[in-house]
């Protein structure tokens, strides 16, 4: 019995890191693509950004709750590993040089609410593990 939760508790861990591994090539696809590549599967149009939830800041919520989802995974990839690549500084270096690219990415646009709301949604999550870690302590 024990070794069948083992073997269930290693896939899931696995499923876990290849989707933050999936997600990370996602992100660079998305990110370097001139256009809009979300907004072209949903509205046939490269030049307009999906809106989650309507609010003032336009689309910064997507990246947002992204890089949140992001940085979740990559703190249940480094629960056993310490890589570099699941590592909170490497994910805040990657969400502000993705979001700098834009400067030179035809099509898109920098924008600072989408750097902020990157480097929020890093650090919500970055502070909730730390929270979470002191309190099981």
């Amino acid at each position: 019995m024990y070794y069948i939760k083992f073997i269930m508790k290693n896939n899931f861990s696995k499923l876990v890191e290849y989707l933050y591994y999936f997600s990370l090539v996602a992100l660079f696809i998305l990110y370097l693509f001139p256009g809009s590549l979300i907004g072209y599967f949903l509205y046939g149009n490269l030049g307009q950004q999906p809106n989650l939830i309507p609010n003032p800041l336009g689309t910064s919520i997507n990246h947002f709750l992204f890089f949140m989802y992001f940085s979740i995974l990559a703190v249940n990839c480094d629960l056993k590993k310490n890589l570099i690549l699941t590592n909170f500084y490497f994910i805040l270096f990657v969400s502000a040089i993705l979001e700098i690219s834009h400067f030179i990415v035809p099509n898109r646009a920098f924008e600072n609410y989408d750097l902020i709301a990157n480097m929020l949604g890093v650090i919500f999550i970055f502070l909730t593990t730390k929270i979470i870690r002191w309190l099981k302590q």
